[in-house]
């Protein structure tokens, strides 16, 4: 027997209690705290300004905690200054971008409410959430784009849905600004899959758009650079499928797609050096860490992996950025 969502009870998510308001943003304009790595920003900025001069790719695949870390508006920047043409996340950096324009909060206690049965279940969120998802799959629109058509038109059909906070949102950016910002969702990862408006044939159809959308920028990475943030299991394990389908018509063509960067920033320990052409052995810790094991097997022209805060890290890289783009 299949359960019985439509049984589900919801609550207005203005009775939630969030941890993470609007005053966690960082001002792109505040001279960030110095990074100590800041040479090998410089690098990837010089990098990234490259690609721009020469209309290259620069994918960014970010985790949710961008979003929680309050980095919207740098985003936002980078995205609107062209030195990112792709963006890309998961279903959790989408609903935090989403409630962040709705609300002007996000992130709930999962130890208390999931405790109550009631982690998740929050009216707005997985109501509005998925009907754009819905109205976008007849559309055939991404996912991404659904979401940030939602915020920027206050729209769902004839109902007018107020983002009092939109200009915090990235989604929105994306969307006014025609850059892709794709979705890369988990069937039953997100809280909006708890809804009973859960539509997982929507879902899959626009997720499975943004994933070919995806696959079509991989396919045009020579020469660009991939910046994967805090994203440990996500970025790496799609990035791996869309580079290998990009290749497969790629050959057909006698044509390579290997003189890139790829630079990886998370917090987690890695001490083993992903440049050599082994990889560590099974019963080394290392061997785990996919974020650094499958890039390093891409065969790129250089990966790095920096070990940092994504703010100090992504804070730094746009400051460089601006810097050196006179």
């Amino acid at each position: 027997m299949e359960f019985d969502k439509s049984k589900i009870k919801t609550l207005p998510l203005s009775e939630r209690k969030s941890k993470t308001s609007l005053d966690i943003m960082i001002n792109p304009d505040e001279v960030p705290k110095r990074s100590k790595n800041l040479e090998i920003i410089t690098n990837i900025a010089n990098e990234i300004l490259k690609s721009k001069k020469e209309d290259k790719q620069v994918i960014m695949f970010f985790g949710a905690h961008l979003i929680k870390n309050g980095l919207s508006l740098i985003l936002k920047k980078m995205a609107e200054k062209n030195y990112i043409t792709h963006l890309a996340t998961n279903g959790a950096g989408s609903i935090h971008d989403w409630e962040f324009a709705y609300l002007g909060k996000t992130e709930e206690d999962v130890r208390y409410y999931v405790q109550k049965g009631q982690f998740g279940l929050w009216e707005e969120t997985g109501k509005y959430i998925n009907l754009a998802i819905i109205e976008g799959a007849k559309n055939n629109l991404g996912y991404g784009e659904s979401i940030g058509k939602l915020i920027s038109s206050e729209k769902l059909g004839e109902e007018i849905i107020k983002h009092p906070y939109k200009k915090f949102s990235v989604q929105e950016a994306a969307y006014c600004h025609k850059i892709s910002f794709t979705v890369h969702s988990c069937l039953g990862q997100d809280i909006i899959h708890e809804h009973p408006l859960c539509d997982f044939e929507a879902i899959g159809k626009t997720s499975g758009t943004d994933f070919y959308k995806f696959v079509n920028s991989v396919s045009n990475l020579d020469g660009g650079v991939y910046l994967s943030i805090g994203s440990a299991i996500t970025s790496p394990m799609v990035f791996e499928k869309a580079s290998s389908m990009a290749r497969n018509l790629a050959y057909q063509e006698n044509k390579e797609i290997e003189d890139f960067l790829i630079v990886v920033n998370d917090i987690q320990e890695g001490k083993w050096d992903w440049n050599s052409e082994k990889e560590p052995p099974k019963d080394d810790p290392s061997y785990y860490l996919r974020f650094c094991k499958i890039f390093s097997r891409m065969g790129v022209r250089e990966l790095h992996y920096v070990q940092e805060d994504n703010r100090i890290f992504l804070t730094n890289l746009y400051h460089e950025l601006r810097k050196l783009d006179r």
